[in-house]
């Protein structure tokens, strides 16, 4: 018997020797190829597509691709026409910004929309909290129009499987949401977010969401208790269960920070009743108010305007723009400031790194992500680029 599998093992293996060196001297590249289509899109590529992907790999160019971009990393522009890299990846790689869950589970919504418009247009997405931007269906695509008071529209483009790639269009949404321009702020202003961050509460989970999503870190990384706490609310007790010592090193290293910026949503509140985000210039919503009585010598805010504290300390390495202020009025002028750190170029690599790969960014990782941050940053905030390059340092793996 073990004579028989001998036989049988060298037969095999003769067989596979001969398949091999019948292959054309091609079909890294092809494998390649089919390895960026499937990470980017999720689903093989058809035969055309793949000899189109197979063609430029070791160097070419194509029509669909960037001037001056060519070899893989054309391949994965190429892939990223996929219909699916738009309706189903970019889908899933927003969805979870836009509740508190972080679930993906979710119908599609004007946030991510607006995500995946900016992605599929190259737009600098480093605008994406202080843009007067939404992303809609063209018109006419489904029979619900955009509107400030329901989800309507995008749930029927979800339910059409509307091929996002060819029908998201922009368009102001300050016109859609009824706020004036100057009061939007890309996806922070955006219905979803509103009504996931914006509702009840303090307005500090809009602030603590977009760390989250988007700076890679909950508040308890970015615990400073050697701030000063001139900017925290009355509704913070200074001593919780009677002991002071709990607000001194713990409370407090979060609401420094916290606190002197959430300060910009001072204008804003999702109304249930009416299913819409509300802006009120000029006057703090009572919310901020909220048991005022905990502390009353505590800071009350009388507006909108808004301190970045981490630009010292210990969360400077954040690395805020030096260009910027770090002081301003409102969401629009706070979202500049966050979307222009490094923290935030370097979350969106980690995030599109994620999506691609399937993993974690690794220690062996750090150098060509470093890189691919450097590019992020260096060449217009394009997210298409990060997804590119990942796609295509990915590939072998």
């Amino acid at each position: 018997m073990d004579d028989v599998f001998k036989i049988l093992s060298r037969v095999a293996l003769a067989g596979l020797l001969t398949a091999v060196l019948a292959m054309p001297a091609n079909a890294g590249d092809r494998e390649q190829a089919r390895r960026i289509h499937d990470r980017l899109a999720g689903v093989p590529p058809s035969d055309t597509i793949l000899a189109q992907m197979e063609a430029v790999m070791a160097g070419g160019t194509d029509p669909l691709c960037p001037s001056g971009v060519s070899g893989p990393t054309c391949a994965a522009y190429i892939a990223m026409e996929d219909t699916n890299f738009y309706n189903v990846t970019l889908k899933n790689f927003a969805a979870s910004w836009t509740n508190r869950d972080r679930s993906v589970f979710v119908p599609l919504n004007d946030y991510i929309a607006t995500v995946i418009g900016l992605i599929r247009d190259d737009q600098p997405f480093n605008e994406l909290f202080s843009r007067d931007i939404t992303y809609v269906g063209r018109n006419g695509v489904v029979p619900a129009a955009p509107a400030a008071n329901n989800n309507d529209h995008y749930a029927q483009l979800e339910a059409n499987n509307i091929n996002l790639r060819d029908e998201l269009e922009p368009t102001q949404q300050s016109a859609v949401n009824n706020i004036p321009t100057g009061a939007t702020a890309g996806v922070l202003t955006s219905r979803a977010a509103s009504e996931a961050f914006f509702i009840a509460g303090t307005n500090r989970a809009m602030f603590r969401f977009t760390m989250i999503n988007h700076f890679c870190a909950d508040m308890e990384q970015l615990h400073d208790p050697a701030l000063p706490p001139d900017r925290i609310r009355q509704d913070v007790s200074r001593s919780p269960g009677g002991d002071s010592r709990l607000f001194l090193n713990n409370c407090v290293g979060c609401h420094t920070g916290m606190d002197p910026m959430a300060q910009a949503f001072a204008y804003y509140n999702y109304d249930e009743a009416s299913g819409a985000l509300q802006y009120t210039a000029g006057n703090v919503q009572p919310k901020y108010f909220n048991n005022d009585l905990n502390f009353p010598p505590g800071y009350r805010t009388p507006d909108d305007h808004w301190d970045n504290y981490w630009r010292e300390g210990q969360n400077s390495y954040l690395g805020f723009d030096d260009s910027l202020p770090g002081s301003g009025d409102g969401a629009q002028s706070l979202g500049a400031e966050l979307g222009n750190s490094q923290a935030f170029a370097a979350c969106q690599v980690k995030k599109a790194f994620r999506a691609v790969c399937l993993r974690e960014p690794d220690l062996p990782d750090n150098g060509t992500v470093d890189q691919i941050i450097a590019t992020f940053r260096g060449t217009g905030y394009r997210m298409k680029q990060v997804f590119a390059d990942t796609a295509v340092y990915c590939m072998g793996q």
